[in-house]
């Protein structure tokens, strides 16, 4: 699966400005092979995408907007990223509604070009970005990101190979690389010569 990173693409989305003040997110929870899994859209595009919230988190985050049960019409959107979970390389594209800080914006679009079965170091991102020595901002901003597995942030790992952390749990990071193709590895300790 591939998501538009393009600047039109990753929205500047008024459910991220103010609260979510004049945007109606519709949402689902439902069972996945990760467990809960929470899928919320605005019309634009899915603004959120996370493991083990609910409703009461999602006000939370956007306590001015008008937060809505789905009433079906999310269901493609749903069933598609269920298939980004078990089978990524059938799943199709989906639109996302994102805000961040440009840092973090700059991030995200640069986690959207790891190809699928690939991985990237922290490292890796900090310099793609142009900023070689934020690796741990890098982090900061791949934790904070709203739409899981949609914008690929488990496929961000250590310099020496090792897994790193994941917001939904280590497990569920490995179990996402799997269904990629990709297995962990022991870390890589540099020898002296």
């Amino acid at each position: 699966m591939t998501v538009d990173s393009s600047p039109e693409a990753v929205q500047i989305a008024s459910a991220w400005r103010d609260g979510g003040r004049g945007e109606t997110i519709r949402f689902v929870v439902t069972d996945s092979p990760l467990g809960q899994l929470l899928v919320a859209a605005t019309s634009k595009g899915i603004c959120r995408l996370t493991f083990d919230e609910d409703e009461s988190a999602l006000r939370r985050r956007f306590p001015n907007a008008d937060i809505r049960a789905d009433d079906g019409t999310m269901r493609p959107w749903v069933e598609s990223a269920l298939l980004a979970i078990t089978e990524p390389s059938a799943a199709p594209d989906l639109p996302i509604d994102v805000r961040g800080t440009p840092f973090q914006e700059a991030v995200w679009r640069e986690l959207c070009n790891i190809p699928l079965g690939q991985t990237r170091s922290y490292a890796d991102i900090a310099a793609a970005v142009g900023q070689p020595g934020a690796t741990r901002a890098v982090g900061t901003a791949n934790g904070s990101n709203p739409v899981a597995v949609l914008v690929p942030c488990h496929r961000v790992i250590r310099s020496d190979g090792s897994i790193g952390g994941y917001g939904g749990g280590l497990d569920r990071k490995k179990k996402l690389l799997a269904a990629e193709g990709i297995v962990e590895r022991a870390p890589q300790l540099p020898w002296a010569e």
